[in-house]
């Protein structure tokens, strides 16, 4: 630390901290925090029933190996979004193995590589439809989850309809959402129904089950549009609500309108060996799962009670007055059955039920195959060769080592992704219980108490680091995050009778989830100015002009509430202020925190995340609810609504930002904190003099993070921020964020977990890489064949027998002495063209009749 502060020309972190953070806003005292509880106190509060309670959620087998050898794995979990493909290529292929499954088994042309959760992606279909076709009404099958219509219920008129009710004669109905199976197990033919929204312009959408689409014909037969549904039955646990990646695929004609991302790839650049054989353990998962259904609903006939219909997992029973008897039985043998609105029972099976499961759920109802079936599939699926090449535990362990070791990661280097925190995720944290993982997201709230205590321990700390005093932790994104908290004060300012204040002031230097937020949120926006030094630019800010119309700004607070409005602010990295400031305290209204940047949840190769937002108390009243689950804590009458399905979003990863709270303590946060700051100053004065740093504060220093301006590089040697991107993958490294918030810049954040050490051997890179610009510019290397823009070097490239470039071999994979042939991560492959990539899309595996066996190339050759 002596000679970070040296080099800063410092005495001490507390000086720092003066020239750092205004006086007006600095907290003044120690964070109250309160005393930690040991974790197995907690968990052992949670009662671990046997749940069948479906509505999307479902127990399921977690194979030991993917546990040990992906979930636990630093080298899988602390990645960051795949920007940098060359370094990613593990990720990226795991990817495209994902949208290929969900591809074969949905029968849609093109999918994505996942968003949050069901309802989310329900909602993403409504607003696709939107655009396609311009219209306003939505029609929802009232058949579907209902934690899933309550999320797509906000913000467009929205009709719940059954199929025979639904008009499409008109020219406003945008696109109808109905389930298969839906809510009730019922499978039913949706052709008419599909056949009739087309003729009528309107798009069709099905929320579906991947499970069951191994045994039930797929979505694509009917003709739909759009396909989602959750894939948590595919091995990830219930985990109170989440994480649960949603899939969503989609006809050919609507894949540029398609949300989230895609993984594509160039054909050319896949070659396997044909499959050799075909194992469809996905079907015998499915088969077993329906095959136990239809076991227990012939005994519940047996024993006189009604079934409203059966099919794959899902039973709807009508037990008359013998109902009540049958749910305290029920829970006399802690079994958790679903209650219809209705009255009627519900029983989901999935793949983990036993023989003792079905003879215990018969013995509740009273009691001691796949038959003919229109619906039964028949068309083929995963017959790719990544499906059908792994047959044992030796084998799949290797495959999933030969993608990890494609992908650079916290174990390897420091990532310095500016707005990103890609800090330590300690294994202490992320040690996770049973009791935590197996318990469904609805089940009685006494059923849960040891995360409901866990959930109250950490808003309260939440409360004091933010100054906020309530915490919603439904929001499971930074951008679900934006979106709620905006949504609450419009919400709030409807309750006041101001719904005429939608305009939405957002700086431009903003991040771009921002504006979407505010749109989706129905607000209208204006940009606001910065200045030279990133602050907001106030003098032109024409406030009275617009003071009978204001919604929100960020950063400005006091002009805005003068005049009535609100102030969101963007609180997704929190890692210069815990402790130091508090947003509620200097006039913030509400912000959303990015728990998987400050608060450790790991990144996960680009999620999911949790986005739960802070309010003052005026504004709690509006904060999301749910309908299924009274979460007490929330108002439903004045809630702004249902943000994701589960009611405290993806609840099995709160346990990990509660630990570093509880680990870190009152001091040792604020500690975190001071180091942050320390480390990039440190880095920002070792690099100042060879590149120009933007938007320093008043007194020449920065937060956490700093900006280096390579724009003038273009002119002087034809380098952009690219190129410098990509050659520091050559020295080991992540690059840092690219181009925001200020095009052709890099943005540079070194976190508090990376020693002096390893800041050194960063900062050293980008001087090198100074250096290799110089000499572009001076001359002594030319401006289109130079390290820089024939980066990366992969192990291929540098191997290759020919080598026509005017440097060395030598140079190009070991520019310093600290990159050494024994501790090096390759590039898997040299930079890629990402706008081909971008307009001629695969994203699926090819099909097997493009594929060459290595013994037809020899032969050929």
């Amino acid at each position: 630390k002596r000679e970070m502060h040296n080099t800063l020309g410092l005495q001490s972190v507390a000086q720092l901290l003066e020239n750092t953070v205004p006086a007006s806003i600095r907290l003044g005292r120690s964070l109250k925090m309160d005393d930690p509880v040991c974790k197995l106190f907690i968990v052992s509060r949670n009662k671990m029933w046997r749940s069948y309670i479906g509505m999307g959620y479902y127990n399921c087998s977690v194979p030991p190996v993917i546990q040990r050898n992906l979930l636990e794995n630093s080298g899988w979990v602390t990645q960051y979004t795949p920007y940098q493909p060359e370094v990613s290529q593990g990720r990226l292929e795991s990817l495209l193995n994902y949208q290929t499954m969900v591809c074969d088994i949905t029968g849609m042309a093109v999918a994505n590589a996942s968003l949050l959760d069901e309802g989310t992606g329900a909602a993403e279909a409504m607003q696709l439809c939107n655009r396609q076709n311009k219209r306003r009404m939505f029609y929802i099958d009232p058949r579907c989850h209902p934690q899933t219509t309550a999320v797509v219920y906000i913000g467009v008129k929205t009709l719940l309809k059954l199929p025979h009710e639904m008009d499409f004669s008109g020219k406003d109905v945008s696109g109808v959402l109905f389930q298969y199976p839906d809510t009730e197990g019922r499978v039913e033919d949706f052709a008419a129904l599909v056949d009739r929204a087309h003729k009528g312009g309107a798009l069709a959408c099905c929320a579906t089950d991947l499970l069951a689409l191994c045994v039930l014909r797929p979505p694509s037969e009917f003709g739909v549009d759009i396909t989602l549904g959750s894939s948590q039955r595919f091995g990830v646990p219930l985990c109170y609500g989440g994480p649960h990646a949603a899939f969503f695929a989609v006809r050919e004609n609507l894949v540029r309108m398609m949300p989230g991302r895609m993984v594509g790839t160039r054909e050319q650049h896949i070659r396997r060996v044909k499959a050799t054989s075909n194992i469809f353990e996905c079907l015998h998962i499915a088969e077993r799962t329906h095959n136990a259904m239809l076991i227990l609903a012939e005994g519940l006939k047996r024993a006189g009670h009604k079934l409203q219909h059966e099919n794959f997992d899902t039973l709807k029973i009508n037990c008359g007055v013998a109902g009540k008897d049958i749910l305290e039985k029920s829970m006399q043998r802690e079994i958790n059955l679903r209650v219809y609105s209705d009255g009627l029972l519900g029983v989901s099976l999935d793949e983990t039920v036993t023989e003792r499961d079905l003879d215990d759920l018969l013995c509740i109802f009273g009691l001691r195959v796949l038959s003919c079936n229109p619906f039964k599939r028949t068309s083929k699926f995963l017959t790719h060769p990544v499906f059908n090449s792994y047959h044992s535990e030796t084998n799949i362990v290797r495959y999933m080592k030969h993608l990890e070791n494609k992908d650079i990661s916290l174990v390897h280097s420091m990532i310095p992704l500016g707005s990103c925190t890609m800090k330590l995720n300690s294994s202490s944290e992320l040690m996770n219980q049973t009791e935590f993982a197996n318990i469904h997201p609805f089940v009685p709230l006494d059923q849960a108490e040891g995360y409901q205590q866990l959930f109250r321990q950490l808003e309260r700390d939440l409360c004091e680091i933010t100054g906020y005093d309530k915490i919603s932790f439904q929001p499971n994104s930074g951008a679900q995050g934006e979106y709620a908290g905006l949504a609450a004060i419009k919400a709030y300012l409807n309750s006041k009778g101001e719904s005429h204040r939608t305009v939405c002031l957002i700086p431009k230097s903003a991040h771009g989830t921002n504006p979407v937020s505010a749109q989706m949120a129905g607000m209208k926006v204006q940009v606001v100015e910065v200045d030279k030094d990133g602050n907001i630019d106030v003098s032109p800010l024409k406030v009275d002009k617009h003071k009978a119309n204001l919604a929100n700004v960020s950063e400005v607070c006091e002009l805005i509430h003068q005049n009535g409005g609100q102030v969101y602010l963007d609180g997704a990295n929190m890692n210069a202020q815990v402790g130091l400031c508090r947003p509620g305290d200097y006039g913030s209204d509400v912000s959303h925190l990015n728990l998987h940047k400050t608060f450790c949840i790991p990144h996960g190769g680009g999620g999911p995340g949790m986005g739960p937002i802070g309010v003052k108390p005026h504004l709690a009243p509006f904060l999301p609810s749910h309908p299924v689950v009274n979460m007490q804590s929330s108002n439903a009458g004045s809630s702004l609504g249902t943000i994701s399905a589960a009611p405290w979003g993806s609840s099995a990863f709160l346990p990990i930002s509660w630990a570093y709270i509880k680990m870190m303590g009152s001091k040792g946060l604020v500690h975190a904190t001071e180091v942050a700051i320390l480390n990039a100053n440190y880095m920002a004065k070792r690099l100042e003099n060879h590149y120009k740093i933007i938007f320093r504060g008043s007194k020449g220093f920065v937060a956490h993070e700093f900006i280096l301006d390579v724009r003038p590089f273009k002119k002087s040697a034809n380098i952009e921020a690219v190129d410098v991107a990509k050659r520091l993958q050559d020295y080991g490294f992540h690059a840092p964020t690219m181009s925001w918030p200020v095009a052709g810049t890099l943005m540079i954040e070194p976190t508090e977990s990376e020693d002096k050490a390893e800041l050194d051997r960063f900062c050293d890179s980008l001087l090198a890489i100074r250096q290799e610009i110089a000499d572009i510019e001076e001359g002594r290397m030319d401006s289109r064949v130079n390290p820089l823009k024939m980066a990366p070097h992969s192990l291929t490239c540098i191997t290759s027998t020919t080598w026509d470039r005017p440097y060395s071999r030598a140079y190009a994979a070991f520019p310093v002495p600290f990159v050494r042939p024994e501790t090096k991560f390759w590039p898997t492959i040299s930079r890629i063209d990402d706008i081909y990539g971008d307009q001629h899309l695969v994203c699926t595996c090819p099909p097997m009749d493009v594929y060459e066996s290595p013994y037809e190339e020899r032969a050929s050759s």
